[in-house]
Parts: C-alpha cells; sequence; structure tokens
C-alpha cells in the first residue's frame, strides 16, 4: 500500500511539473510510456509508421494542453485514451479514403466483400455498444480491454477498488453480449 502511495505522489509530481512546462519531465513521461502505448497500437492493427504518427499526435496534444493537467488523474490513461481515439479517426479515414484500386490482390482475395462489410458491421455495432454504456462502466471498460490496463491499474488510474472494476467489466461484457445478440436478431 505504502508503494502505491509512493508511486501516486511521483506521477503527481511528474503530472505537476508537465503542467508547469518542464520538459525533461515530459521527457521522462514520453520514455516511460512510448513503447506500451507503441505495442498497444500496432497489437490494434497499426502500421508501425502510422502508430509513431499516432503517437506522436496524442504527445503534441498533451504538450500543447499541459495547462488542463490534473495532477490527481492518471496522464497515462488519458494519453492511451487520445492515442485510442486517433486510432479510431484513423481507421475511418483510412476507409473513408481508401481506392478500390489501391485494394492488394492478398487482401481482395483474403477477404469476400461480404466479409468485410460483416467486420464493419460488427465493429460499429461493438462501437455503438460500448458508447450506450454509463460513462463510468465505459471508461473501465476501454481501460481494461482495449487498452489493456490490469483490474489493479485500471482501479489505481479510476482510485477505485479492484472489485469495483470487476463490477463493471462484468456488466459492460453483459451489455456487450446483449447489444450484439439485438443486433444479431434484428439483421437476421
Amino acid at each position: 500500500m505504502a508503494t502505491s502511495l509512493n508511486e501516486k505522489y511521483v506521477e503527481a509530481e511528474l503530472y505537476t511539473k508537465i503542467k508547469n512546462g518542464d520538459h525533461k519531465a515530459f521527457k521522462t513521461f514520453f520514455e516511460a510510456h512510448h513503447q506500451r502505448l507503441f505495442r498497444y497500437l500496432v497489437s490494434r492493427g497499426v502500421s508501425s509508421e502510422s502508430a509513431e504518427d499516432l503517437i506522436q499526435q496524442a504527445y503534441v496534444y498533451i504538450w500543447e494542453n499541459r495547462s488542463k493537467i490534473d495532477p490527481d488523474k492518471s496522464l497515462r490513461s488519458y494519453l492511451f485514451r487520445i492515442a485510442y481515439t486517433r486510432m479510431l479517426n484513423h481507421f475511418r479515414d483510412e476507409e473513408k479514403y481508401k481506392d478500390d484500386s489501391e485494394v492488394s490482390e492478398l487482401e481482395s482475395s483474403q477477404f469476400s466483400t461480404d466479409e468485410k462489410l460483416n467486420r464493419r458491421e460488427l465493429h460499429q455495432a461493438i462501437e455503438k455498444a460500448i458508447e450506450a454504456m454509463p460513462e463510468k462502466r465505459q471508461h473501465v471498460f476501454r481501460l481494461c480491454f482495449l487498452e489493456e490496463f490490469t483490474y489493479k491499474e485500471a482501479a489505481n488510474t479510476m482510485e477505485v477498488s479492484v472489485k469495483t472494476i470487476e463490477n463493471h467489466m462484468r456488466l459492460a461484457l453483459k451489455d456487450l453480449r446483449n447489444a450484439l445478440a439485438w443486433e444479431a436478431e434484428n439483421f437476421l
């Protein structure tokens, strides 16, 4: 417990320094989270080059908006949320501007048009189900499921008990199952 309180104090001190424009503190924060954020984005299907761009955008956003940093809240969680949102926008824009002639033969042969449509619809249904969840449950789900935080990390970030995180995840997964079952019933 003492270690956890000490870590929170050190993080809050680091966040305060960043808020005050300390370049060294920002570099420390960057180095502490860059690789994990990179692995997270690549694991979600983002190319290495695009992942680096998205990470840079996320860090630039934090630096430009450092005056709004709350030292008592997790800047790491905020960083991952920014990167996640930018990743979704990247995928949306990539799909929107992808020219049919640019689709590789491998991709064309790997998935039929119906399969691609089904995958897109599933992704949209999942995102819609997540957005329909109560705000706290949605936040817990994004942290634990999408950003791969452990329940303990999520509990520390949100300043709640691990049991609370477990309950939110149980309810979030139930909501997701129900929403996807409803989607399936209405499309079959």
